[in-house]
């Protein structure tokens, strides 16, 4: 979903949430985007937002139902702070309206406006000390004008920090997946060390390590993901290498 959202910015030349559900639609329907050629997990928040829309062509079918704050807008997010770099409000705005699409729930809206923030501080060369210092954000004021969500915002202020396993759970559920992905983040002195303390969380662990392989990958760089790791990557090959699709992105953006 992460590829769909960014071949969708960058050939639309921008946010286009009809253009990301029919990429998403047609992810789970033929296969489009994933590495095995077909659909082969889904959560149910997504699956249902996407056969909403088959039905009635709305691109914003996300569930507002509190219950459905699921992890799957957050897992896909990067593509959103990537694209709108040069624009820190939008970087905001725009994760918000990409987690709409499938998550409408506030924790999970709010989820992708706070990690999105921290994914453009990371990819500006801020610190991991400032990054995870309580509510930060790339938008001076902004948490105090648009507050986040309650649980967000107690996950925003450093829940991570004062946590252990078995209390850090790397869950479906979306405060418990940020703030899984936080603690790995801080705990970890490396890419490597952190991906491990993330997945090693258990339960949903795909996504945890996604969430925070994003953050990661823009504080630590192509360079800090261990060569062996990504050569086993599908599709992995001297023209998709990071580097390369990297210095592609550069170029469009």
């Amino acid at each position: 979903m992460a590829l769909c959202l960014a071949a969708s910015l960058i050939e639309c030349s921008g946010f286009d949430a009809l253009d990301q559900m029919k990429r998403y639609q047609k992810w789970y329907r033929e296969g489009y985007m994933s590495s095995r050629n077909h659909c082969f997990d889904i959560g149910n928040t997504t699956r249902e937002a996407i056969e909403r829309f088959e039905q009635t062509g709305e691109p914003f079918s996300g569930s507002t139902d509190k219950f459905s704050a699921g992890n799957g807008s957050i897992m896909r997010l990067s593509p959103v702070p990537l694209f709108y770099a040069e624009n820190p409000q939008m970087v905001i705005q725009m994760a918000a309206e990409s987690s709409r699409v499938t998550h409408g729930a506030e924790e999970a809206v709010d989820a992708c406006r706070y990690l999105s923030g921290l994914i453009l501080g990371a990819l500006q060369g801020i610190s991991k000390e400032e990054l995870l210092d309580s509510l930060y954000s790339p938008v001076p004021g902004l948490w105090t004008k648009h507050p986040l969500s309650e649980k967000i915002h107690n996950v925003a202020s450093g829940s991570f920090k004062a946590k252990q396993p078995p209390d850090i759970k790397g869950t479906g559920y979306v405060v418990e997946s940020l703030e899984a992905a936080l603690w790995a983040f801080y705990h970890g002195s490396s890419f490597e060390e952190g991906l491990l303390l993330a997945v090693n969380r258990g339960d949903d662990a795909d996504t945890t390590g996604a969430v925070y392989g994003q953050l990661a990958g823009a504080y630590y760089g192509v360079v800090g993901i261990p060569e062996r790791w990504l050569s086993s990557l599908k599709h992995y090959n001297e023209r998709t290498k990071p580097e390369k699709v990297f210095s592609k992105w550069k170029s469009i953006l």
